[in-house]
């Protein structure tokens, strides 16, 4: 087995969609970045491409490469899943801690859970998503963006 531990952080965007755990959180600032700014996508993508010894996002989905501008995220994710799979491993599960004062993330978790699990060929039961605030203090407190830690457990794939 394998752990992986990943983390992004984005600055608001007021002018996007905000879209974390692949759904759209109605009334909440977007996040800036190349593709869609999905940062909890992007912390677990670095969290099983870490575990795997694969690099990062940035390494097979680079910003500035067009293919890649306004991605879906969640889609990137997926393709990581196959980069994981063809080195031999699968998911045992993930743990996902998203750090903001907005939006607030247990409403939607559930949502976020299961969209995840699609993408990382798991159960909804394997894929956690939790919501804390910094207490208002640093820049998450100020709500100028957020922050997502991801640990990601790996196993041997069943060939």
């Amino acid at each position: 087995m394998r752990i992986g531990l990943g983390y992004d952080s984005h600055s608001f965007d007021p002018d996007r969609p905000c879209v974390l755990g692949g759904i759209v959180i109605p009334g909440a600032p977007g996040l800036k970045g190349f593709s869609d700014g999905d940062a909890v996508a992007h912390a677990i993508t670095d969290a099983i491409l870490g575990a795997a010894c694969l690099g990062d996002i940035g390494r097979h989905f680079p910003p500035g490469v067009e293919e890649w501008r306004d991605a879906d995220s969640v889609d990137l994710l997926s393709r990581a899943v196959q980069l994981i799979h063809q080195a031999g491993f699968r998911v045992g599960n993930v743990d996902t801690t998203v750090i903001c004062e907005r939006p607030k993330i247990g409403p939607v978790a559930d949502e976020m859970r299961r969209r995840l699990a699609d993408a990382l060929q798991v159960s909804p039961d394997q894929v956690s998503v939790k919501g804390k605030t910094n207490e208002g203090m640093g820049w998450e407190g100020a709500g100028e963006g957020l922050a997502v830690h991801a640990v990601a457990l790996l196993l041997e794939r069943d060939l």
